[in-house]
């Protein structure tokens, strides 16, 4: 299985249409949309081109395509224009080797308030929109930072996973940083 993970669109037209790009460059099985689709958030600057109603209408005709979990600017009311699931708060995706990932936007459950994961297992979560790969007690925490605001000098982007490992890139498909499974 090949997944595309990218986290914190936030609205904008501008990114979204960049990454759909990428995912039509890179031909995942499935895109894992880690939240934070429609709404920038009252802590954030809007972004470029901030147009929800563009982004649903380029994300709705993928649904066969995408998986998405809610994050912290994602609502009921988003639910309502988007014809694929984003309420749920997790999910969990089994990996060769027995390993768990466990996927979540970050806003509830991150490195600081860890799932309950064993030795080996992955957690996966976007919110911070910075980019990571890290060994917490065990746990390897990833990140792919975010498609439109990113943060702390880090680039928009995403991360590709397959059997080799997971792969960070830009929105352009330069690689950023590897990580084997």
């Amino acid at each position: 299985m090949k997944y595309m993970i990218a986290s914190d669109i936030h609205g904008s037209a501008y990114y979204c249409r960049q990454m759909l790009e990428a995912m039509d460059r890179e031909n995942p099985d499935k895109l894992l949309l880690l939240g934070d689709i429609l709404y920038h958030g009252p802590r954030n600057d809007l972004p470029r081109d901030y147009a929800p109603k563009e982004v649903i209408a380029m994300l709705n005709p993928r649904k066969e395509k995408l998986m998405c979990v809610q994050g912290n600017c994602d609502g009921d009311v988003d639910q309502m224009v988007l014809d694929f699931p984003i309420l749920a708060t997790y999910a969990l995706v089994a990996l060769p080797g027995g390993r768990t990932m466990f996927v979540t936007h970050g806003h509830k459950f991150n490195k600081a308030q860890m799932p309950p994961l064993a030795k080996g297992d992955i957690l996966l979560h976007g919110h911070t929109h910075v980019p990571a790969c890290e060994d917490v007690d065990g746990v390897q925490y990833l990140n792919p930072g975010s498609v439109s605001i990113p943060k702390e000098e880090s680039w928009h982007g995403y991360m590709m996973l397959d059997d080799a490992g997971f792969t960070w890139k830009d929105l352009d498909g330069t690689v950023k940083q590897t990580w084997a499974l």
